[in-house]
């Protein structure tokens, strides 16, 4: 468990304990309720965890430090961590193959914070219910309210902002674009 001393751990805490929004289902959600615990144990996030037809059958765990960051290190980490608790419970019937990664530049966007620290940067948020109409949206994040997101699309009349549902959110994840790549580099500001 993270042992918490200070101020600064508060805030770690805090950042272990922040929801996500967008979830599993199915075998996915099973094998997430069986590794996030341990995750958090060891002061990672769980990002997503998905099982695949890839390669016979691969379980990929996507997971981050509260900070983002996520080395080839942690992910050696997390690995080993998870191994015995799938192996007591067993969630999937046929042999497997492990994959820890970090989110990636690309990432998906499972929590408040996500859709927060990547103002500004073009994602593509598809949704449970349709709002106006359609349930796909694209383009750059606004901000971030205690029900909604806003993204800026285009229409036939121009941009405009859209409020989507925090609570509607399917699934979400950042464009690749050079401004994205510049951000997680530290080149540049979030907007460009």
């Amino acid at each position: 468990m993270v042992a918490l001393e200070s101020p600064l751990d508060t805030s770690l805490a805090d950042a272990l304990a922040e929801p996500r929004l967008v979830r599993e289902s199915g075998l996915d959600a099973r094998v997430a309720a069986i590794v996030e615990p341990v995750l958090v144990d060891l002061g990672y996030r769980l990002v997503r965890v998905r099982v695949s037809g890839r390669d016979g059958l691969t379980l990929q765990i996507m997971a981050e430090r509260p900070d983002g960051e996520m080395t080839v290190d942690d992910c050696e980490t997390v690995s080993h961590a998870v191994s015995p608790a799938l192996d007591v419970e067993d969630p999937i019937a046929q042999g497997y193959h492990l994959e820890v990664s970090s989110p990636g530049i690309d990432r998906p966007l499972v929590r408040r914070s996500d859709f927060a620290r990547w103002s500004g940067h073009e994602a593509k948020v598809e949704l449970n219910v349709g709002l106006d109409g359609r349930r796909r949206f694209r383009g750059p994040l606004g901000e971030v309210g205690e029900e909604v997101i806003e993204i800026e699309i285009d229409t036939d009349d121009g941009a405009r902002k859209v409020a989507l549902p925090l609570d509607d959110v399917l699934e979400a994840h950042l464009v690749l674009t050079d401004a994205l790549i510049d951000a997680a580099l530290g080149r540049t500001s979030a907007k460009r």
